[in-house]
Formats: structure tokens, C-alpha cells, sequence
């Protein structure tokens, strides 16, 4: 079973981030986080990985409407997109 979209987008990791980013916008969402998994995990465990970014990113509408009825729904926030090289 899979829990995630997939898609494969041409160019560098910083295009990919910035389409992404763009298209979220399109649909209302806003930007919270970039978290850099690569620089993390060497500045934390002194480990290589690859280019690996989260975005997290909110769509103030449907954050309102969930809280409204759930105000322990941000538990589980912020959605998450990975991009990856």
C-alpha cells in the first residue's frame, strides 16, 4: 500500500523546490518550512545523504475548517512534500 504521490519533476533540486512551491501557491497553500534533511543529518549525526528537502506547507481555508472541527487536528500538521534528487 502506498501512502504518498510520486511524481518525477526534470531539472535541478532548487527548480524542483521552486515548481513545487509555485504550484502549492496555485492552490492556496502557504510555505511554512523548508527543512534540509542532507545538512541535518551531517550536522547531527556526521552521516552523507542525499539532497532531500521537506516543505511544509498550510492552506489557511482548510486549516480553519479542520480546527472548527478538531482542535487537536494540528497534531498531525503541517502536509508535508518532499523533494529529493
Amino acid at each position: 500500500m502506498e501512502y504518498y504521490i510520486s511524481k518525477t519533476i526534470p531539472g535541478s533540486l532548487d527548480s524542483a523546490i521552486q515548481k513545487v512551491s509555485d504550484v502549492l501557491k496555485a492552490e492556496g497553500f502557504d510555505s511554512l518550512t523548508e527543512i534540509g534533511l542532507k545538512a541535518t543529518l551531517k550536522k547531527k549525526l556526521d552521516v552523507y545523504f542525499y539532497n532531500y528537502k521537506i516543505l511544509g506547507a498550510c492552506n489557511p481555508p482548510f486549516a480553519y475548517e479542520a480546527l472548527l472541527a478538531e482542535d487537536k487536528i494540528d497534531t498531525i500538521w503541517p502536509c508535508s512534500v518532499t523533494v529529493q534528487e
